[in-house]
């Protein structure tokens, strides 16, 4: 079976320290696009692709059980975040206390999509012939972030990353965040940095700049996405994963870029209410969105 979207990626086990609480939960990529899509309507065909220890073997048996299709692959153990956020839910401080083993590309070979989307969490998760393989089969999306940790001591440091040349040459649709969108340019102007990005291969930029908005540039031209107001802000963890979800759920059925934009934006407002994962139902989202 063709897939519409397959998503690629670690589940984790999180550690989340907000002014609130402290809570223990599962996270990654994967994890926060596979609930977030299985919310919504099924209009489109998903696939979740993950690999982990023997610990969250009964998390993946869950996700079967919601009716997802998945292929879990294993590794010596799961990946492992303490994610602490202060006052101001755009800024976080995170260690990373254990690792899972790499994606492969023998892996990689079973899989058929129209998008993958690698939910990369460290640098080393998918490496360049792991893309270059799945690029030959259908479109490459990238939440950019674990390509640009380098962990040192187990605390998360931004970087550039050595394949970023590479990568981005096969690469479709790349969603990051401002920060992480001067690492990649060292360019300080957003737009720049963005045209910057389309010039090394890439055709969808994606930026989000939290509780700002997001912007898109694609086929030359920037789409400003305005943000939507959450009714109060109680988690950040996984909304760039939602963003993703909203994004591509909306892409993989046509929707052009102010669309898709605008949905993955509400879909984040609503996330931010709650810690976990996004938990509610489109009508929630056409609600924030005015529909």
């Amino acid at each position: 079976m063709k897939y519409d979207i397959c998503s690629i990626g670690h589940i984790t086990r999180d550690k989340v320290v907000t002014p609130e609480k402290t809570v223990y939960m599962s996270g990654g990529t994967s994890y926060y696009m596979t609930y977030a899509i299985s919310r919504l309507p099924k209009a489109v065909s998903y696939q979740l692709v993950t690999k982990v220890g023997e610990s969250e073997l009964p998390v993946v048996e869950k996700i079967k059980q919601m009716g997802v299709d998945t292929i879990c692959y294993p590794s010596h153990d799961t990946v492992f975040f303490e994610n602490i956020y202060g006052k101001d839910s755009n800024e976080r401080r995170q260690r990373v206390l254990a690792k899972s083993d790499a994606f492969t590309v023998e892996e990689m070979e079973p899989l058929d999509a129209k998008i993958f989307h690698l939910g990369c969490l460290m640098a080393d998760d998918f490496p360049p012939e792991v893309v270059e393989c799945l690029a030959d089969k259908g479109m490459v999306s990238i939440d950019v972030q674990g390509y640009l940790r380098e962990v040192v001591n187990e605390q998360v440091h931004a970087v550039d990353w050595k394949d970023k040349q590479r990568i981005l040459a096969c690469t479709g649709i790349l969603k990051l965040n401002e920060e992480e969108t001067r690492v990649i340019t060292g360019e300080q102007d957003i737009r720049e940095a963005a045209k910057m990005i389309a010039k090394m291969g890439v055709k969808e930029v994606v930026i989000t700049l939290g509780s700002y908005g997001s912007t898109i540039y694609a086929d030359g031209e920037f789409h400003d996405i305005p943000p939507y107001q959450p009714a109060r802000v109680v988690d950040a963890t996984g909304c760039g994963d939602t963003f993703s979800a909203g994004y591509l759920y909306c892409r993989a059925q046509g929707a052009d870029y102010d669309e898709a934009g605008r949905f993955a934006a509400a879909m984040c407002a609503l996330k931010l209410e709650h810690s976990g994962p996004f938990d509610r139902d489109i009508e929630a989202v056409r609600r924030i969105m005015g529909k």
